[in-house]
């Protein structure tokens, strides 16, 4: 595994523990409004994620996880993220990216781990600051 590649996942289990501490907060409030298990269990937290991630990416490219990592997250041409580019990321790491990892592990790393099979559908790169 590339260094690149430790550090992103470095990164993406510290966001996935501020995520988790932010669920539980929310949880505590909707278990009293929402009784199906289903959304406490599914939909909750990956809404929780899904918006931390978008909006700190949105707003400086980086979320928590990255910066204390050192990463950043670009657009392949240089410009600045834009929303469709970090939804489509989001969402094809969270479903396909998986299966494409299994399918073919030696091709899913690229550039020395700087783009994944996500970043390369959503036309992203990391970079090392």
């Amino acid at each position: 595994m590339k260094s690149i590649t430790k550090k992103r996942m470095k990164a993406f289990l510290i966001d996935l523990a501020i995520s988790t501490a932010l669920t539980a907060g929310v949880e505590y409030f909707l278990r009293k409004k929402v009784k199906s298990e289903a959304v406490h269990v599914l939909v909750t937290p990956t809404i929780v994620m899904w918006s931390l991630e978008y909006g700190q990416l949105r707003r400086n490219g980086q979320t928590f996880g990255y910066k204390k990592m050192g990463l950043e997250l670009e657009s392949m041409e240089g410009s600045e993220l834009t929303s469709g580019q970090i939804m489509k990321r989001m969402g094809y790491r969270d479903t396909v990216s998986f299966f494409d990892y299994l399918k073919s592990p030696k091709k899913f790393e690229g550039q020395d781990g700087a783009v994944l099979t996500h970043d390369r559908f959503s036309n992203t790169v990391v970079k090392e600051l």
